[in-house]
């Protein structure tokens, strides 16, 4: 038998979530909590003949083969468990401890009861409406109707889905808000009395206790949760002594208090909004001294305003005039800036708004002093973002300059920053799950550099980040492929005391703030003493996630485009300008890499949703207006990962193909062989066909089922032990290109080629292949080989061309005479040389080349086969003459 167990005390999200894992489990008893609360109780009572609970004095001892927990990570005490049982766990409370042999779901969603519904859905399972009523309710209590910071989305699509089951929500109503029985009041009434305020971290918690009489059997939950929506308390701790015991149950509505953290602390249990612990055998002034002690550690330590500000912040001189500013701002994109005097101190800031303002009231002659907000509203790095906020509202600031110690300007902290932490979900701002997953994602080897590099980082006080594709191929469990950074700061700065300290050599590039350190031997040597103690050697018996030879570290910048589909002109700028600056969502990821920051991931831009949902969205919708080149890397990474290109994207892709004209040949032809070095070209070329991207290079350039299939006898052939040894490395990309231009009419090719200004080379390649696949049209099926050697000859450039000329054949007597030419005709010589010619007294001229071409025919066609073959064949030949 199974049994569908849950925890003591059990609420909606518990008793629901036995119910739905009955319904994934139907030969499982849901076995009832000795404790419920007592509106599930109610609600239990009230419609018990519509469920398959079994109550506790009801068991009877059997033998029990798996237990299935749900919203719990402990197994209850129940007659007939062992502990050796297997056990299946479905459950919302992460951070819990691995148990050896259990199969463990654990997902961070508002309810336990999500995560069920959610494979209900799966398994085209129904359910009555009352079945769906109570799952409701377990999802509406522990969300607070969907209210709480811990709910997502999914419990959302969960509950809606309910509600299509027939959920009723009156009935939900009703058991969510149940009045307070007398003997619950009275216990209100004595915490209410009783609170006491703390403030840790700015903070605010309360901290209330009371006695319960003797004959008290009320659950305590309710109260508790009345009481914390009464006080407005960031954080509640209720006591209430027992008997004997003294009760623990805690309540957070902020982020920053970690209820879960107290719970465990004091031998119970839960999640950080919500959590209880039972403490036999004291009393009450001895759980409240204990728990006094142990409050701090509840709190999380105040967001200081560094881990959300922008370094390197643009100023306005006060002189500046309106036209110059708006000019300023429509370059760059900015809603405002720090205005500075002469001496460089800040005195006020301007808006877009108050520019726009100006100039449509013609005063663009004006200068910054008259049309700013005056004054000097600064913040530190260390301030806590709750000093921050209380200052934006106070002064109306949407923007807040960062100033050090000694008032110079450092960086700035905007409104959007600010929304942006305080909606963030909790797992989010983990940075030790970052920084472990990064741990074990690298090699050892690669490990070691990266905390050397943040070591050096930090000790100039450089933010340093990884940024774009690894981070992106890192958070999908790909391999690595780059690890290139970006530096707030001075990039060479960073590289030099690189080099300074570990070695290898600097390749830097001032104008552009740029610079490589390659890594020599010597380098490996140095850090791997440093970080392990071991040299060189030791690290070359890593397997690494990617050799690295080099790292390219870049000044952190700004662009912006003077006109659609120029060339960005760029400019120095901070993380946040520099991710905006990116392609896509996906790209615009960056993990913080130097000191204590190390594991930091930033996503200003939703990158983490659209990886989540497999998705490609551009950053705004002038996006491809600026690089329509973006319109075929959208392409190429919607098949590399197998996302999507989602709708608004796809709209703004179609309004934007014109501006591909304007686009030089060079960038195009770039991002095409990109393309035909992917995994499967294919699939990426139909989808540049379906959406219009090949007709807008040349109306008449296309893809065809013949192209498809012709790219698949060529990724066949270069499976090819043969061919793969001839090609030796060589770039696949322009033998695809070629198998795909090579049928088209001449004038499609030349008028293409011209467009993408392809190189000398491809066009005689591609030329080379359509006279050859004319040739062999000709060829009579009884062709000699020394007819088909002639007749190749000429083609005998590069291995390519008959690759896809190979490729472009559709059977296989078609082509023999290719296979045989390249392995086998191209390689025979004859024994007798012009200079054989000339000892016999031959005068050089033409007829040395035919001569010599004939016997060449004569070996291959196999008249000759020996030196003395070749004589009499030649004696004759001249007899002949």
């Amino acid at each position: 038998m199974r049994l569908i167990l849950t925890h003591e005390n059990a609420d909606f999200d518990a008793v629901a979530s036995q119910l739905a894992a009955h319904k994934l489990y139907p030969d499982a008893v849901p076995l009832l909590s000795r404790r419920v609360n007592r509106n599930v109780s109610q609600f239990l009572t009230l419609h018990w003949g519509a469920f398959a609970f079994v109550r506790p004095d009801e068991w009877r001892r059997k033998f029990i083969s798996q237990v299935i927990l749900v919203d719990t990570q402990t197994v209850p005490t129940v007659r007939g468990i062992r502990g050796r049982e297997p056990v299946i766990v479905i459950d919302h409370h992460t951070g819990h401890p691995e148990k050896a042999g259990w199969q463990v779901y654990v997902e961070p969603v508002g309810a336990a009861v999500t995560l069920l519904v959610e494979k209900i859905q799966a398994a085209g399972l129904t359910l009555t409406p009352i079945e769906a009523t109570l799952l409701l309710l377990g999802i509406y209590e522990d969300t607070g109707a969907l209210t709480y910071d811990t709910t997502t989305a999914r419990d959302g699509y969960a509950a809606a889905w309910l509600l299509d089951q027939g959920a009723q929500l009156g009935i939900a109503r009703q058991f969510l808000n149940i009045p307070l029985t007398p003997a619950q009041q009275a216990i209100y009434d004595q915490l209410n009395r009783s609170t006491e305020w703390y403030t840790l971290h700015e903070q605010p918690i309360a901290v209330a206790s009371a006695v319960a009489p003797d004959d008290f059997s009320e659950e305590i939950s309710s109260i508790v949760h009345r009481l914390r929506d009464d006080s407005g308390a960031a954080g509640l701790v209720a006591l209430v002594q027992l008997k004997h015991h003294v009760q623990m149950v805690a309540r957070s509505t902020h982020l920053a208090v970690d209820v879960a953290v107290l719970a465990k602390a004091l031998g119970g249990g839960g999640h950080s909004r919500a959590a209880a612990a039972m403490i036999p055998d004291q009393t009450l002034a001895q759980v409240k001294e204990h728990l006094l002690a142990l409050l701090p550690q509840m709190v999380k330590p105040a967001v200081p305003v560094e881990q959300i500000m922008s370094y390197r912040v643009q100023t306005l001189p006060i002189t500046t005039t309106v036209r110059e500013a708006h000019a300023q701002m429509q370059r760059t994109g900015h809603e405002g800036y720090p205005v500075v005097n002469e001496a460089g101190h800040i005195v006020g800031l301007l808006t877009r708004r108050s520019v726009d303002r100006a100039m449509n009231h013609r005063l663009e002659k004006y200068t910054l002093d008259q049309v700013m907000k005056s004054g000097r509203i600064t913040v530190r790095p260390t301030d806590s973002v709750t000093h921050l906020q209380r200052l934006m509202m106070e002064a109306d600031w949407g923007q807040i300059p960062v100033v050090d110690e000694q008032e110079q300007l450092i960086g700035i902290v905007t409104r959007t920053d600010l929304l942006r932490h305080l909606t963030q979900l909790p797992e989010e701002e983990v940075t030790p799950k970052w920084r472990h997953r990064l741990a074990h994602y690298l090699s050892p080897a690669l490990w070691a550099l990266v905390q050397a590099i943040s070591d050096a980082a930090a000790s100039l006080n450089l933010p340093l980040y990884l940024v774009g594709g690894p981070v992106r191929d890192f958070l999908l469990n790909h391999p690595l492929t780059d690890a290139d950074m970006v530096v707030e700061g001075e990039a060479i700065r960073l590289v030099e005391f690189l080099r300074g300290r570990y070695g290898g050599e600097c390749r830097t590039h001032p104008r552009f703030g740029t610079a490589t350190w390659l890594l020599t031997p010597e380098v490996w040597q140095a850090v791997g003493h440093e970080q392990w103690a071991v040299g060189s050697d030791n690290l070359k018996s890593e397997t690494w996630n990617l050799k690295l030879e080099t790292i390219d570290f870049v000044t952190a910048r700004s662009e912006f485009y003077a006109q659609p589909s120029a060339l960005p002109q760029v400019e120095r700028g901070s993380i946040k300008l520099d991710l905006h600056r990116r392609d896509f969502t996906i790209n615009t990821l960056a993990i913080r890499l130097d000191g204590a920051h190390l594991g930091e991931l930033l996503d200003f831009y939703g990158g983490q949703r659209d990886l989540q949902q497999g998705v490609i969205r551009v950053l705004h919708s002038l996006s491809f207006v600026d690089d329509p080149t973006r319109i075929l890397r959208a392409v190429r990474f919607e098949q590399r990962l197998g996302f999507t290109i989602e709708p608004r994207t796809l709209e703004l892709v179609a309004a934007a193909l014109p501006m591909l004209d304007r686009v030089s040949g060079e960038r195009i032809r770039h991002e095409l062989e990109h393309s035909l070095r992917e995994a499967d070209p294919r699939k990426l070329l139909q989808r540049l066909h379906d959406l219009g991207v090949l007709a807008q290079l040349h109306p008449q350039l296309s893809w065809n089922e013949e192209s498809a299939a012709a790219f698949s006898r060529l990724g066949s052939l270069l499976q090819e032990p043969a061919w793969a040894e001839t090609l030796q490395g060589d770039s696949l990309a322009p033998i695809y290109f070629i198998t795909w231009l090579a049928p088209f009419a001449v004038a499609v090719q030349e008028a293409v080629t011209t467009r993408i200004r392809a190189r000398l080379t491809t066009r005689e390649d591609i030329a080379s292949v359509a006279l050859m696949l004319r040739q062999l049209a000709t060829l009579p099926a009884e062709a000699q080989p020394g007819e088909v050697e002639r007749m190749l000859r000429p083609h005998n450039r590069r291995p390519r061309v008959f690759l896809a000329a190979l490729a472009l054949t559709t059977d296989e007597a078609a082509a023999a005479p290719i296979q045989n030419y390249f392995f086998t005709y191209r390689h025979v010589r004859t024994y007798l040389t012009g200079d054989h010619l000339r000892q016999m007294g031959l005068k050089p001229g033409p007829q040395y080349g035919q001569i010599l071409d004939d016997l060449l025919a004569a070996r291959l066609n196999g008249q000759v086969q020996t030196a003395a073959d070749e004589q009499r064949w030649l004696a004759a030949w001249l007899t002949h003459a």
